[in-house]
């Protein structure tokens, strides 16, 4: 089959009360999140081109999916299939995350702080690198103010960031990791190199990081898919084009959206298929890697597609050059408000996981936000008689 579907929602809510006429809810829950969606496009692509687009409420929803068998012939029973699958993957509910003594639940966004000990990156660069002190202090500090997980990296993956030798990639990470694991923190490891992950998994006596974060989507390294698996870890498979040393070459896209989806969709069948545990991973759509401002744009505005792919979702969005690109090009640590603005707009979308440098106010914004949510999901005022 060459044609694609794609089963975008498109009118967002704040619950189902506030669609609801009094014959039941009038929106889904989005992969067990707090976000709600009533209004859903049902999209067929082939060749580059959109050959199909459908809008239908909830109600509508098997009669817009059984249409697809009847209008396009030997494909329309796997087109069907497709859909079907995919509009069960946007009302999936998704366990929670296991990592060491701690449960990560994922009906609520969760914060992951970013713990950079790399000479270079584009943020935070050199602030925590040879400074165990100040590492320390930041994790704690991150922990306290609400960080759900404390993701470490130890290369920078900016556009034109020297690669890392994999030795001084683990001579930075693991001493991070281990004062993390003293604290009884969550951790996540951001690294491409299976090695890395290896050295982390194993550090604190076998008591280290708890999950990998690969921007490779488990490419880069032939070991890591294989490692993952064995050690049953969950993992984040992040979407960038460039398989090799540079991230963000190849970056071509016919439709960003539609392209991004199909190759997390590749790379998660490849990591099932590999032996990693559905449950155990989350997508992230890989903002700014190879990507321009108008592709970054179009991907946080189809955020909610990606619950069809039936996996947690992820966003690290903060401080990122986008932000600076749509503000008076303000540097990486001038970008607080415009962080909370794409953090806020990925749990609107119902991502599960929101990547951060600024923990504290990201908490802060995301407890407003939940209250938000909260008082809608209990307000029964504007309901009709059942």
């Amino acid at each position: 089959m060459s044609a694609s579907v794609y089963l975008r929602p498109i009118g967002l809510s704040s619950g189902p009360q506030a669609e609801s006429t009094g014959d039941g809810p009038g929106a889904i829950r989005l992969g067990g999140s707090m976000a709600y969606a009533s209004r859903f496009a049902l999209i067929v692509r082939d060749g580059g081109a959109v050959v199909h687009r459908r809008v239908f409420a909830l109600d509508d929803a098997a009669e817009a999916i059984g249409e697809l068998a009847e209008g396009f012939s030997e494909a329309g029973s796997a087109l069907s299939s497709e859909a079907e699958r995919q509009w069960a993957n946007l009302r999936l509910l998704h366990a929670p995350l296991q990592m060491g003594e701690r449960t990560v639940r994922l009906d609520q966004p969760q914060i992951m702080g970013v713990l950079n000990v790399t000479p270079d990156s584009f943020s935070d660069g050199g602030e925590f690198l040879d400074k165990p002190d100040i590492a320390r202090a930041h994790a704690a500090a991150m922990l306290e103010a609400g960080a759900a997980i404390i993701d470490i990296g130890g290369e920078s993956t900016r556009p034109g960031g020297a690669a890392t030798w994999e030795g001084d990639e683990i001579e930075r990470v693991i001493p991070a990791v281990e004062a993390c694991a003293q604290m009884g923190a969550a951790i996540s490891v951001d690294t491409r190199r299976a090695g890395v992950l290896e050295a982390a998994l194993a550090a604190n006596g076998g008591n280290g990081a708890h999950m990998a974060n690969d921007v490779s989507a488990l490419r880069y390294d032939p070991r890591s898919l294989g490692l993952v698996a064995q050690a049953g870890c969950p993992v984040v498979l992040m979407h960038a084009p460039g398989p090799g040393e540079d991230l963000h070459e190849n970056a071509g896209y016919d439709d960003v959206v539609c392209d991004v989806f199909d190759m997390l969709k590749a790379q998660r069948a490849r990591a099932i298929a590999g032996g990693i545990a559905e449950e155990r991973i989350i997508l992230d759509p890989g903002i700014g890697f190879g990507k321009s401002l108008a592709d970054n744009l179009a991907l946080l505005n189809a955020l909610p597609l990606f619950h069809a792919l039936g996996s947690p979702l992820m966003l690290g969005a903060s401080r990122k050059r986008m932000i600076g690109a749509l503000s008076n090009e303000e540097p990486a640590h001038d970008r607080l408000g415009g962080s909370l603005a794409l953090a806020l707009r990925g749990m609107d979308a119902g991502v599960h996981l929101v990547r951060v440098h600024d923990v504290a106010a990201t908490v802060q914004a995301r407890n407003v936000w939940r209250g938000l949510r909260d008082a809608a999901l209990t307000d029964f005022s504007q309901m009709p008689p059942m």
